[in-house]
């Protein structure tokens, strides 16, 4: 992936460089994040940043909490809005927004969760990523974020995230937000459909839905009191 902002639009639509469904939406929350709402680590209103079909905002409201996604994509909201009337979950409500930028929620939020958003943006624009949902955070909000670790994709490809490595996430993330844990962890995907992906199976464990599970990392970190 450049550092040109991607077509999310388009890839939510299935067209141009993704002609098939988003790798990463596999139907439910990462596995890495169902863990720790399953062990009460997300409390009050809930910013789920970069949300994509939204299935983690949705699993969040079913369980009673109150939840905002915002994305860039139109066609992602409205499939995050359609799901949750369908659902009946009108505590979770859904905002077409670039992230890097967005205002109207200041000291809102008590957690923030990023679920494979942060590797996704441009280099340049994590400053402003960070900025912004920093100031809709309230004061001692938990944020955590699922990030591709570095080696995650072929080193040859034009066309991937912007993988990590654990110096370069805390870095950028202690600008603005207090470190509580950087740890690893897996991000469970699809096999990405990239125009220059090797054809054949990718050297990772898959798991019991034969899903690619792919080296990340999970940081927890807060906004200080």
């Amino acid at each position: 992936m450049t550092s040109e902002v991607m077509d999310w639009e388009g890839a939510y639509k299935q067209e141009g460089a993704f002609p098939g469904p988003p790798p990463w939406n596999i139907g439910e929350p990462q596995p890495e994040l169902a863990a720790l709402i399953a062990d009460g680590k997300v409390s009050g209103d809930v910013l789920d940043a970069g949300c994509g079909h939204a299935e983690l905002s949705l699993a969040l409201a079913a369980q009673g909490y109150t939840v905002v996604g915002i994305d860039v994509a139109p066609s992602a909201v409205a499939a995050a809005t359609k799901a949750a009337e369908e659902r009946g979950l009108s505590n979770a409500t859904f905002v077409c927004d670039d992230i890097t930028a967005f205002t109207g929620y200041d000291d809102r939020f008590s957690t923030i969760i990023d679920s494979t958003l942060f590797h996704s943006l441009p280099i340049e624009g994590r400053d402003g990523y960070l900025r912004s949902i920093h100031r809709a955070a309230a004061p001692g909000a938990q944020y955590f974020v699922l990030a591709f670790a570095k080696g995650a994709f072929p080193p040859h490809l034009e066309t991937k995230p912007h993988e990590v490595d654990e110096d370069e996430l805390r870095e950028a993330v202690s600008k603005y937000f207090e470190i509580d844990e950087i740890r690893p962890a897996t991000i469970h995907s699809h096999k990405p459909q990239f125009p220059d992906m090797p054809d054949g199976p990718m050297p990772f464990d898959v798991d019991d839905k034969g899903r690619l599970k792919m080296p990340a990392f999970l940081l927890r970190a807060h906004k200080a009191s």
